[in-house]
């Protein structure tokens, strides 16, 4: 009687290769992509007063939006 009480734990089971390796990548991918694209977009329409800020305020922008797009993954 004593024996059949015992809890067996089942194993965990491990995600499958496409979310251990190629969500990551894909995310990666994007996350650079976007802070890549927007950075570069902050330049080309340089006013002159603005200086490092609107860049920096664009990359930051950039860094937000791609976490709260891409958190999930």
């Amino acid at each position: 009687q004593d024996v059949m009480d015992i809890e067996v734990k089942p194993k965990p089971l491990r995600p499958h290769w496409y979310e251990r390796h190629v969500q990551p990548c894909v995310a990666e991918l994007l996350g650079s992509a976007l802070f890549i694209f927007i950075g570069c977009l902050s330049v080309v329409e340089d006013s002159g007063g603005t200086g490092r800020l609107q860049p920096a305020l664009a990359h930051g922008l950039a860094l937000g939006v791609t976490v709260a797009v891409l958190g999930d993954i």
